[in-house]
């Protein structure tokens, strides 16, 4: 399942900082990660697209990962009405893509 996070940033020196476990997947839950990022030019808010097996599992995560540097709103996404083109000038993520069931040889 997909899931949306809505940060609220309230310490954005510490959010950013501790945000970057969050992006590279360190302790996150199996079968979890991030697919998209974007924050807020000013800093004070960011959206991410998360691959996830539950929302609680981001939820935790999000939240103990970051703590009280901000506040996470998570939910899922409604995959048969949802709809995503990659935007030009944005880079690709940074951690790796791997596919559960997907070994990439033939």
């Amino acid at each position: 399942m997909y899931v949306v996070v809505q940060h609220t940033i309230l310490d954005p020196e510490t959010a950013f900082s501790r945000g970057r476990a969050l992006m590279s997947g360190s302790g996150a839950p199996d079968g979890t990660r991030v697919l998209q990022f974007y924050p807020h030019v000013g800093g004070s808010a960011v959206t991410c697209l998360w691959e996830t097996e539950s929302v609680g599992d981001v939820q935790r995560f999000v939240d103990t990962t970051l703590g009280n540097s901000s506040t996470n709103l998570c939910y899922e996404v409604d995959a048969d009405r949802a709809f995503a083109d990659r935007p030009l000038g944005l880079r690709p993520s940074p951690a790796p893509v791997a596919h559960p069931g997907l070994s990439g040889t033939s």
